[in-house]
């Protein structure tokens, strides 16, 4: 079932895509602590509702970054060399094996690693991209990526709409515990 580039995210069908938070990368990113606390967010998030998280890493740029590492619980990391996570067999495999239908991404750099998976997925998968959770070495990359990714069919969201999207209603236990991330 596919559901429609245009309908609401659903916890179900939803896998969170952490592209490449690596630390000989992360430093010269900008706007680096914001995409770093939002993907911590993101991830802990997924924990409170039960979402799948997949993570890469660029070959020679080094480990996740600690920040990001301790929130991922049993998350082995997936090293590639192609900038499309796509390229990768081993990523293919992982996503086909978690079997879902919506993709939601973040990490780094919008315009190389995060924009060719986007615009590669949109073709099989309902795709959303968590602007505030992506970012480039250049401001001026990171919103061309922004721009050709919406161009492409990619839905561009934020962190706490892609929440409170997810959560659907206020009043449960998961709806308090997301609470205290977004406070």
């Amino acid at each position: 079932m596919h559901s429609s580039k245009h309908s609401l995210l659903s916890k179900d069908d939803s896998l969170l895509v952490i592209i490449d938070m690596q630390e000989r990368l992360v430093p010269v990113i900008s706007e680096k602590q914001m995409v770093l606390e939002n993907i911590a967010k993101l991830i802990k998030f997924s924990y409170i509702i039960g979402i799948p998280v997949v993570l890469t890493e660029q070959q020679k740029l080094g480990p996740t970054l600690p920040e990001i590492n301790k929130e991922l619980i049993g998350v082995q990391p997936i090293t590639k060399i192609e900038f499309d996570c796509f390229g990768s067999n081993v990523f293919r495999q992982q996503i086909s094996r978690i079997d879902r239908n919506t993709l939601i991404i973040a990490g780094i750099e919008a315009h190389i690693c995060v924009a060719q998976t986007a615009v590669h997925a949109v073709s099989q998968y309902t795709v959303h991209v968590v602007s505030d959770a992506i970012s480039s070495r250049s401001p001026h990359n990171r919103e061309v990526a922004l721009q050709r990714m919406q161009q492409c069919g990619v839905t561009i969201t934020s962190t706490e709409m892609v929440m409170y999207e997810l959560l659907g209603k206020a009043g449960t236990n998961s709806f308090r515990e997301v609470l205290k991330l977004v406070k």
